[in-house]
């Protein structure tokens, strides 16, 4: 368990939807998903200071095949940090539960992949909100109400919320359709808990913010293609190869939680602001 007094922040590193794929195959013929998530991994691995540990908000695979699960545990064990894992609309819960085994908490509810993990300064919780078959997402009386249970018992600690599907209106048509149905229910359990700092989701491949139940919900940009930024309405179904990215969320006892955007790639830089005779001009 962290000690809350050995460190002045507490860092989580959180990426989405790997779409792991095998063999060489290129996710929608475009996107060599295994590369990019190495990548990723690489990125997250030279980081300083370093994440205590990873959220992975779904979408692991492509087809939810147990090869294509094999495949991404693979790259996942290659993370200096622990790593905690969601199902997303992509993903087979049984394939995921077999090749993640060593994951204790996969296993904490007997029908959904959620869970808690209390060993930190910030609490943890992942909801299962997949779907059997279909894109759209849901979290029936019994995910929620475990969720409000879970809630319920330690209201002291802050605590982030994790699922795949967006519970909010993103404005990008094609993505609005395959949202999290009903979010004022999962609203109305996360209102009676404001120890709640953020609702963290994928499936979106983008990086947007709203506010939600007196919160803060956010999703995390994809690791390889991000879902074109199109807010027209009835905007066609499309992604481009903008640069991947991360979020890291930084949390302080004296501060709160912050979260920043980062991106994954080598870049030019840094390059100083000033020199010898001060702001360079």
């Amino acid at each position: 368990m962290h000690d809350p007094n050995s460190s002045k922040h507490f860092l989580i590193a959180q990426i989405s939807d790997p779409h792991i794929k095998t063999n060489g195959r290129l996710s929608y013929r475009q996107v060599d998903t295994a590369r990019a998530l190495q990548r990723a991994i690489e990125t997250l691995n030279t980081l300083t200071p370093s994440p205590e540990l990873v959220l992975i908000s779904g979408d692991l695979t492509d087809f939810g095949r147990p090869e294509e699960y094999a495949a991404c545990k693979a790259l996942l064990e290659k993370l200096h940090a622990p790593y905690y894992l969601i199902p997303g609309n992509h993903d087979d819960r049984a394939a995921m539960r077999d090749a993640f085994a060593q994951h204790d908490y996969l296993f904490q509810h007997p029908r959904f992949l959620q869970w808690v993990v209390e060993d930190h300064p910030v609490r943890l919780i992942g909801l299962d909100s997949s779907v059997p078959g279909l894109p759209h997402g849901e979290l029936c009386a019994e995910r929620l109400g475990w969720l409000d249970e879970t809630l319920k018992k330690r209201p002291e600690l802050p605590t982030l919320v994790m699922l795949h599907h967006h519970p909010f209106t993103s404005g990008i048509t094609h993505m609005d359709r395959q949202p999290l149905r009903e979010p004022t229910a999962l609203a109305e359990v996360i209102a009676r808990h404001p120890q709640v700092e953020r609702v963290l989701c994928g499936h979106l491949h983008r990086a947007i913010q709203t506010r939600f139940a007196g919160t803060l919900a956010m999703s995390c940009p994809g690791v390889s293609h991000q879902v074109s930024l199109d807010l027209e309405p009835g905007g066609p179904s499309g992604f481009h190869l903008e640069p991947p990215g991360y979020l890291l969320h930084q949390w302080s006892f004296t501060h709160g939680l912050v979260t920043h955007q980062g991106f994954i790639g080598d870049y030019p830089g840094p390059f100083p602001f000033y020199d010898e005779h001060g702001l360079i001009d």
